[in-house]
């Protein structure tokens, strides 16, 4: 049983070694987690380079469906990741795999996206389209960066309103850049359920095709996600009954962390990658007083719904402190909770 399912996820867990110890596999998310618009993110790549040198195995897990695997790892050992086209698992290969299984060989599928996509599908045996008059039997969208055309989202709706199976690489609504928070394919997704009223077939994090994908090119037996995310990456190790890892160098904040529900609360909460290197505090819980404290802090929920945070040391560990209060009054979600005053305080 893993230490988030020994906890209930009431709260982050403690580890008494270092992650990259005691997990053989990292399933590491990318953009928010590994880089940002395309720049290393402040101590991943020292972080990476010890964590592997310790013998923990790194693999890349991405729902960005627009690059192929070949791509992205010259990218990573360009910025002193090194990797090969193997240790990279992209949602364009477990949307790829799941059509494969539903469609016949050879089949002619509308793609709505980049190259990683197409590379993914050629690999399967499916022949990539570009028109709805080109005879597909099946449409497929993954994100195809800024300057995708609107015309595609045309194509999609002609090609699925005509009846023809859809399928989306993933569902992200954003995805993180150098200059802030872009509409990821979820959003391009909406267009085309606009336009048709249908709903697609989704491959990537946080449901099973990914997480199967993921397994299946890594072999992992002790595999710990890590991820900016708390509805893809987070969820998806919910789903697949593993551990996980959320860094704060991505999309979600403190204040999203506090309000997560059981499937987006993570196993441990670390700044940025420095985390896999290290082992994690234990959030305890005094039960007579409602208190949980980590490090130099203590949080409890008073009055009902003011989330109180007292103490001193690593804010960090105040935020830790924090999610076990709010976690647990905040049960299934009845209750909502005040949780400005208490992460302002903290600084995070």
């Amino acid at each position: 049983m893993s230490q988030s399912q020994q906890h209930d996820r009431d709260r982050p867990a403690g580890s008494s070694t270092a992650l990259s110890a005691a997990y053989d596999t990292a399933l590491l998310d990318l953009d928010g987690v590994v880089y940002a618009g395309g720049e290393a993110i402040v101590h991943a790549v020292e972080s990476l380079s010890t964590a592997r040198d310790g013998g923990m195995h790194l693999a890349y897990v991405t729902n960005n469906a627009l690059r192929t695997p070949d791509a992205v790892a010259e990218h990573l050992t360009e910025l002193g990741v090194p990797a090969e086209a193997a240790d990279v698992i992209t949602s364009a290969q477990a949307v790829a795999r799941l059509m494969a299984d539903q469609l016949p060989a050879g089949s002619r599928v509308l793609v709505v996206g980049g190259e990683g996509l197409r590379v993914a599908l050629r690999e399967r045996g499916l022949v990539p389209v570009e028109s709805a008059d080109d005879d597909p039997v099946a449409v497929v969208q993954g994100y195809g960066g800024p300057d995708l055309a609107w015309g595609r989202f045309a194509e999609a709706s002609y090609a699925v309103a005509r009846g023809l199976p859809w399928y989306a690489s993933n569902t992200d609504l954003t995805i993180p850049g150098a200059r802030g928070i872009a509409p990821g394919n979820g959003a391009a997704v909406e267009v085309v359920r606009i336009a048709t009223g249908a709903e697609p077939q989704v491959a990537g994090k946080p449901l099973p095709p990914m997480h199967r994908e993921t397994v299946l090119r890594t072999g992992a037996k002790r595999p710990l996600v890590v991820g900016d995310r708390l509805d893809t990456d987070i969820e998806g190790a919910f789903n697949g009954g593993v551990d996980s890892l959320l860094v704060l160098t991505g999309v979600t904040d403190a204040a999203q962390l506090l309000a997560a529900p059981p499937q987006h609360r993570p196993t441990y909460v670390d700044r940025d990658l420095r985390g896999l290197l290290t082992g994690q505090p234990e959030v305890t819980l005094q039960e007579a007083e409602g208190v949980f404290r980590c490090g130099g802090w203590t949080a409890t929920v008073r009055d009902g719904a003011d989330l109180v945070l007292e103490g001193e040391g690593d804010p960090l560990d105040g935020l830790r402190a924090l999610c076990g209060a709010a976690w647990t009054f905040a049960g299934g979600g009845a209750f909502v909770l005040d949780t400005e005053k208490a992460v302002a305080a903290l600084g995070l």
